[in-house]
């Protein structure tokens, strides 16, 4: 029978442990945080070169621009000091802004070390890189994002910093998904994952997490071997929480059924996904995170998640009726 793919991962006799180079990551996570914000700017910044942002006129305390004075106003909004400067009359107009919070979750638990040949970093790499600069471009865009169990909603500019130190400095255990955790209504979340946990517990925290009313997004991050399965031969997969393993006499024989199980897996994780509203994107450590970036994007915020959540609301009030 073919290893789960929830579970497990491979190392070859040949090549050595594929798994310790991972384990060698996690231990220095903290060393190497410094190239990894280094990253996720790079990558925010390229993403919000070619964006519009968030910013409109509306309530709020903080200047957001001038604009021409529209015949029939009340004259009480005129800017009288920016108009003597011209011979148009102005109006001074604030900031629209919303109590929007976006949750991240990135997941840090041990499967999230492993890297192949076939990539430069880890899944665990990729995810925080993501996660910080999803967290700048959307702070940028006047969004206030938290991470579940470590920070607080926060608009500061300087969220990267604060979100990479309170990574770098956490001890706790490194869970898969967020536990007892309950965002408020009309939030957003976030999960940065590569969802190889069992099935049920997935179902069971998309479910929890939309209980509220909030809407999200389920971003599986995947390793390109962890899809192709590109082993032949003698192979030991190991189960990087309990250590478990079991060895392959010719792995090349389990593809078919492995690539099956997946398949299985990803289509159960979507059909709940879609049940509650939520979107579902896989992302491989091959291809570039501002391609993620950029599509994340475009899927958050109050708009898009008031939407997602009335056209779900109203899904389930046809299947109840």
């Amino acid at each position: 029978m073919a290893p789960d793919p929830t579970r497990s991962h491979q190392r070859t006799f040949q090549d050595g442990p594929a798994v310790g180079r991972a384990v060698g990551e996690g231990r220095t996570l903290a060393a190497s945080m410094s190239r990894l914000i280094l990253e996720a700017r790079r990558v925010a910044a390229t993403v919000m070169h070619g964006l519009h942002g968030r910013r409109r006129a509306g309530p709020g305390e903080s200047f957001w621009q001038f604009r021409r004075f529209v015949s029939g106003e009340p004259a009480s909004r005129i800017d009288w000091r920016r108009s003597a400067r011209d011979d148009h009359l102005y109006v001074r107009e604030q900031e629209w802004e919303a109590a929007h919070t976006v949750w991240i979750w990135p997941d840090r638990s041990p499967s999230m070390y492993f890297a192949s040949p076939l990539v430069r970093d880890s899944k665990l790499y990729r995810t925080l890189v993501i996660a910080l600069a999803l967290a700048e471009v959307l702070v940028e865009g006047g969004e206030r994002v938290g991470v579940p169990g470590l920070t607080r909603p926060t608009g500061s500019r300087n969220v990267i910093d604060m979100i990479a130190q309170a990574v770098a400095f956490d001890h706790s255990e490194r869970t898969s998904l967020p536990s007892n955790f309950a965002p408020s209504p009309l939030a957003e979340v976030v999960l940065l994952s590569d969802l190889w946990s069992d099935i049920g517990d997935v179902r069971r925290t998309i479910t929890q997490l939309s209980g509220s009313g909030a809407h999200g997004h389920v971003v599986q991050i995947v390793d390109p071997a962890e899809e192709t399965f590109p082993y032949w031969g003698r192979i030991e997969f190991i189960e990087p929480e309990s250590g478990s393993h079991i060895i392959a006499g010719r792995a090349e024989n389990w593809r078919a059924d492995y690539v099956a199980r997946v398949a299985r897996h990803r289509a159960e994780i979507k059909s709940e996904a879609d049940r509650l509203g939520w979107s579902f994107t896989i992302h491989r450590t091959d291809r570039p995170a501002g391609e993620l970036l950029l599509s994340l994007h475009a899927r958050i915020g109050p708009d898009t998640a008031h939407n997602a959540t009335r056209l779900h609301a109203s899904a389930t009030s046809r299947v109840t009726a």
